[in-house]
């Protein structure tokens, strides 16, 4: 059994509870910790969790705790990787690891140091479609890899408020899912360089203060495989996941932009359902990413992502918004 701290108890975090507690065998949430006690108290309440604290230290001294799941805000995720990893606790963290690079090798570097099993939330590596498409190119069965497309389009209409949105955040917390995926896929092959271009052509009034919504990243490997990645915060038709890996033998798909595999015709035409969001469509991957931690936890080797595979994410969004900013293609080393 895994006892666990969950930090963070906002959309992303109150998901990550219910899987949790109702979905991944050998887990058991022991504290939820968050600066909001009241939302805090009132989860607690749903999923008869006993602690709640308003600090990582605190919830240590409460409770017991063999790992700790970061779901907060991306500026607390390097010290409560500083202060979990002192403590010798396991350690998930959503994406990004840190604010930039610099802070997500840090948490990498603070976590080999202690010996502590560490994962970054890459949840898409899960997804039963880009898990078999990625088992398929591993045994060469679309040969050498030449070009990946990934697409990843949120659900319309937008209803973000631009300045209290991150700038860079189109990089470094929506294509970032796409970079690590496509890192993935082309396996010991290393990026070299980013040419990105990206606009708000959702709310271009919002331009001048460096809000971006849309956004189309060219990287480069060093085996000469290109990559795009393309990303909006708005989606017509619903929330549209999907990748394509192009081969010297053939092609792999992944994703699609309906939730269901049923189509109705009518004279109207055909229809298919294109709803949904990130927690509903990708449930399962989501919980899938906890079960690896978990078993991780209790002493299984299992692939998963790294804090290396997290810093090298990072980098290349990091290099996309310098990229989009100069306009100009950047080369990896310049970040690293």
């Amino acid at each position: 059994m895994v006892n666990i701290t969950v930090v963070g108890t906002g959309r992303i975090g109150t998901h990550h509870i219910g899987a949790l507690v109702d979905r991944v065998k050998g887990a058991t949430v022991t504290a939820l910790v968050d600066t909001d006690i009241a939302r805090a108290e009132e989860l607690a309440r749903t999923y008869s969790i006993d602690c709640v604290a308003a600090s990582l230290d605190e919830a240590f001294e409460k409770a017991a705790v063999d790992a700790v799941v970061i779901s907060s805000p991306v500026v607390t995720h390097l010290p409560l990787i500083r202060t979990a990893a002192a403590a010798g606790k396991a350690i998930f963290t959503e994406k990004p690891i840190g604010k930039d690079t610099a802070e997500a090798r840090e948490a990498t570097e603070v976590t080999a140091q202690a010996g502590v099993v560490f994962q970054v939330g890459f949840n898409r590596r899960f997804s039963e479609s880009w898990a078999v498409a990625h088992e398929n190119v591993s045994k060469g069965l679309v040969g050498e890899v030449q070009r990946y497309h990934s697409i990843t389009r949120d659900p319309g209409p937008y209803g973000g408020n631009p300045a209290t949105t991150p700038i860079g955040t189109i990089f470094k917390e929506t294509l970032i899912h796409d970079f690590d995926t496509i890192n993935w896929f082309m396996g010991d092959s290393r990026p070299v360089s980013v040419f990105a271009s990206a606009d708000a052509l959702i709310r271009p009034d919002a331009k001048n203060d460096g809000f971006l919504d849309s956004a189309v990243v060219v990287i480069k490997y060093d085996n000469g495989a290109i990559a795009t990645a393309e990303a909006s915060f708005s989606a017509a038709y619903g929330y549209d996941l999907r990748g394509e890996v192009f081969g010297s033998a053939g092609m792999v798909q992944m994703g699609e932009p309906t939730n269901t595999v049923a189509r109705t015709f009518t004279d109207g035409g055909m229809v298919v359902p294109t709803e949904g969001t990130d927690t509903s469509r990708y449930h399962e991957s989501y919980v899938a990413e906890f079960d690896t931690f978990c078993r991780r936890v209790m002493g299984e080797d299992l692939p998963h992502p790294s804090g290396e595979d997290g810093v090298m994410a990072q980098a290349i969004a990091e290099a996309a918004q310098l990229s989009t900013s100069e306009s100009r293609l950047v080369r990896i080393e310049e970040i690293l």
